[in-house]
């Protein structure tokens, strides 16, 4: 199976999320990407964060082409600076801030035999760290957004990962079950302000998440193997990843919160083999 390639260009059509304002992380990219462009599609305004400033362009690019509204953010989601400058200039771009869905994440290979404290360090900066960073500075807004009637909601794309583990995959099934603990417990302080946060957590899904890094030596074959370890029969796309996205930012999912949505093909149900 080969790798994806960019998407084309999404008829714009405002319906659930219209006039929503929302800020995409890792939107250069996989389900970032897809994330961002269902976001426009359904109406949203969105801003858009990545650190390859090409790459980002071409998203925004693609938004705008089919009749939305888009704004770059360049950034380094390993940099603090970069994470409240992201929020701040999303801010000034939209006028405020509905929704946020934190897509940046990476992945590495370590473990106990084979620590790698480097690895460690970078993993947790991008999936945990830049996450906390992003939500203490974003909160306030959505806040704002809420007690205004407009809705707001924190979506974490997590993973399968941080519901078992993963031999050599200490750092990101670590990082990912702390992620999935930030969201629940955004959920449980934020529902008084009536604002909802969610993760979804999908199995493997066709992006560059696994190859920028080379945590997979042989990609046509793991995703080939991915027939078999998820019960549908496939791996995922990020377009799969994004439609669940959408959905629970939308006013549809208005009585969901603190949720770990599965979306992997069925593979949390099955036993190692």
């Amino acid at each position: 199976m080969s790798q994806p390639t960019a998407p084309s260009s999404p008829q714009l059509h405002a319906t659930r999320l219209a006039g929503k304002r929302a800020l995409v992380t890792g939107g250069t990219s996989g389900i970032g990407r897809a994330t961002a462009l269902r976001f426009a599609a359904e109406g949203a305004r969105v801003a858009v964060t990545g650190r390859r400033a090409e790459r980002l362009a071409e998203t925004v690019a693609i938004i705008r082409a089919a009749g939305g509204e888009a704004h770059a953010i360049v950034a380094d989601h390993t940099q603090p600076a970069d994470n409240a400058r992201a929020v701040a200039e999303a801010i000034a771009a939209l006028g405020g801030l509905d929704a946020l869905v934190n897509a940046a994440g990476v992945i590495g290979n370590d473990g106990f035999l084979a620590p790698r404290a480097e690895e460690w360090r970078r993993v947790l900066d991008v999936n945990v760290e830049a996450v906390y960073q992003l939500t203490t500075a974003a909160v306030p807004h959505l806040i704002e957004a809420a007690k205004s009637g407009r809705g707001a909601t924190i979506a974490n794309v997590s993973s399968v990962a941080s519901l078992r583990p993963y031999p050599n995959l200490l750092a990101y099934c670590t990082s990912k079950a702390a992620l999935d603990m930030m969201t629940q417990v955004a959920a449980i302080e934020l529902a008084p302000h009536g604002v909802r946060a969610n993760a979804v957590n999908p199995g493997v899904v066709i992006s560059e998440l696994h190859t920028i890094t080379g945590t997979v030596a042989d990609y046509p074959a793991f995703l080939e193997r991915a027939k078999a370890t998820h019960p549908l029969g496939r791996p995922g796309t990020p377009d799969d990843i994004a439609a669940l996205i959408a959905f629970l930012a939308s006013d549809d999912a208005s009585w969901i919160t603190g949720g770990l949505h599965s979306i992997d093909g069925g593979r949390a149900l099955t036993s190692l083999r």
